[in-house]
């Protein structure tokens, strides 16, 4: 009968078995020799893993062990990530979809991860390939580990990689589902491509629903999340409603690909289904539309009006222009979103950033946040936005 291992340090017959470190080059004058890096490393196969599930769901840490990868033995420091694949196709082709944990360790005689994030991993893997399929009671699982050797000023001086090796029992949990503070966009046009992931805000009032702007070139692609590097594709949408026209379908690996360039809003809808274990997610995309707002464009009836929107700029890296203003007062400005309330998707300048709206607010900003959330106009003056790294100013 197998036994359950929950990777933490508790009974004697559950411990991790920890190997010492081995090939350590204890050599009184190294030199660093990064010629051996493409030979890899060894990662050790827990002793215990042949005859016992692993549930990381309720671990508090999964511990491994490695050689040190051969560089000379300079006493750089290494850091060592975890990358865990559900995928068999993995152990001989480290292009085989996989997830790189986010946290680190860095003694090779105990690798000390977070069961937690190996438990996202595993889920979120097993939902993006099967986004209607239960979760078995246990499977397979594939780990390696990517070594980053470190110089001064956290430079990087080379990376190399270990064997793969299998946990032929794991047991992943799905936790209840919850709406998150924000939703987060990833992409080939958002900030760094394909390396930024950028927030975006819940619209105020509506739980489960989310907003942001993002440009998009012809044929460009994004995904997003509910947390960082946990990627949510197409396949994961219930629903597309395509308002703009922006041409949206399947790419590559699930992206979601817009054929037609522009800038978009994106609406998230998410409801948590009965069992509490997934959000049903439908998308809207809109033509993009920020407006003044109110007495800083001398409106009686606030709401949204196209000679009070801003320009895009004809550069998608650069930024949205307001009209003048036409009076000294606060700024409100807002991001239409189909029939949503101007309200609810407002935002205010903050220190130079792009501050959206998370609170009630009867009456202003200055009132509600403080006086440091509350941009006063000038009639002349003008708001600038970059959308795509959320600075702004009023100039």
């Amino acid at each position: 009968m197998k036994k359950i291992f929950k990777f933490m340090l508790l009974p004697a017959l559950v411990l991790p078995l920890l190997f010492t470190s081995c090939d350590e080059d204890r050599d009184s004058n190294p030199t660093l020799d990064l010629s051996h890096l493409a030979e890899g490393f060894v990662l050790n196969t827990p002793a215990l893993a042949e005859n016992n599930t692993y549930d990381p769901y309720y671990a508090k840490n999964l511990v491994l062990t490695c050689s040190q990868p051969n560089y000379g033995g300079v006493p750089y420091p290494v850091k060592y990530y975890a990358q865990v694949s559900i995928n068999p196709a993995f152990v001989s082709d480290p292009t085989v979809t996989h997830k790189e944990l986010a946290t680190y360790a860095e003694n090779p005689s105990s690798l000390d991860f977070d069961a937690y994030e190996v438990n996202k991993a595993i889920v979120s893997l097993f939902r993006a390939a099967n986004p209607d399929a239960n979760l078995p009671d246990e499977m397979p699982v594939y780990i390696r580990l990517r070594a980053v050797i470190g110089g001064a000023l956290n430079q990087t001086l080379g990376e190399t990689y270990s064997n793969v090796i299998t946990l032929p029992s794991v047991k992943a949990t799905i936790p209840d589902a919850k709406f998150t503070d924000n939703l987060f966009l990833i992409g080939s046009s958002i900030q760094t491509p394909w390396e930024s992931w950028k927030p975006i805000p819940q619209v105020e009032g509506l739980e489960g629903n989310y907003y942001g702007i993002i440009y998009v070139p012809a044929g460009g692609e994004f995904k997003f999340a509910t947390e960082i590097n946990d990627e949510l594709g197409y396949n994961q949408i219930k629903e597309i409603v395509d308002e703009a026209g922006a041409g949206i379908s399947a790419g590559d690996n699930q992206k979601i690909k817009v054929a037609n360039a522009g800038w978009y809003t994106l609406h998230f809808k998410g409801t948590i289904s009965k069992d509490k274990k997934n959000i049903n997610w439908t998308l809207t995309v809109y033509k993009t539309q920020v407006c003044l707002i109110g007495a800083c464009i001398g409106q009686s009836n606030w709401g949204f009006a196209d000679e009070n929107a801003l320009t895009p700029p004809d550069d998608p890296n650069g930024e949205w222009v307001s009209p003048a203003f036409t009076a000294s007062k606060e700024l409100r400005v807002s991001v239409k979103v189909g029939d949503i309330n101007w309200y609810s998707t407002e935002f205010t300048v903050h220190k130079g950033d792009v501050f959206w709206r998370m609170k009630n607010m009867p009456n202003n900003w200055a009132e509600t946040m403080g006086k440091d959330y509350s941009v006063s106009t000038a009639p002349g003056k003008k708001l600038y936005v970059n959308f795509d790294t959320n600075k702004a100013e009023v100039k």
